[in-house]
């Protein structure tokens, strides 16, 4: 259990209710960090917003690029919540996620592209204290995807900092998601809120 409880349905306002009920119809179930942001639903509204409008922006990059950079970024600040997740969502896309268990091995793993090594060692950089990122692993990331992908990159992998720094410290952990049946595709048989 977080350490901040989240807001069960029964006690949500209706602004949180329909954003639960958009969840539930996404992901078959709510995922936890919602509930617990929901005790301040401004945030909830603007962290929901924002996380809409990055995914939506974010198609300058090969989904598996940009998914395992953000993937590596919830491993190494050992958040289980953002891992759960990060892996249904590369299971989505449908990205082999077997290798992800050999994540630690990618400088040498014939499992990763040149694409993917570049992407998970800024990753590292970035998501080490104080950030450890070059010139010239920028230079080596704009020559292999352009400016804008870079920006891209650099844009959601501090957003995955933003998550599982928020998410470990309030305790937030898996559900699930990238096992049973929270993984899969969910159905779109769910009644709209007040139906």
């Amino acid at each position: 259990m977080p350490r901040i409880p989240g807001v069960a349905t029964k006690d949500a306002g209706l602004v949180i209710r329909i954003g639960y009920w958009f969840a539930k119809r996404r992901f078959k179930v709510v995922p936890e960090p919602f509930s617990v942001l929901a005790r301040h639903p401004k945030l909830f509204m603007t962290a929901a917003r924002h996380e809409m409008a990055a995914e939506k922006a974010s198609r300058k990059l090969p989904a598996n690029v940009r998914e395992l950079a953000v993937y590596r970024v919830a491993q190494q600040l050992g958040c289980s919540w953002c891992v759960d997740f990060g892996t249904m969502l590369q299971k989505h896309e449908g990205l082999d996620i077997e290798r992800l268990k050999h994540i630690d091995d990618y400088r040498t793993s014939d499992t990763y592209s040149r694409q993917e090594r570049l992407a998970v060692a800024y990753a590292d950089a970035m998501t080490t204290t104080p950030v450890s990122v070059t010139d010239e692993q920028v230079e080596q990331l704009r020559a292999e995807f352009g400016d804008e992908a870079v920006v891209e990159l650099t844009y959601q992998i501090g957003l995955e900092n933003q998550r599982a720094r928020m998410y470990s410290s309030l305790d937030v952990r898996d559900q699930g998601f990238s096992s049973g049946d929270a993984c899969r595709l969910p159905t779109a048989d769910l009644k709209a809120p007040g139906a």
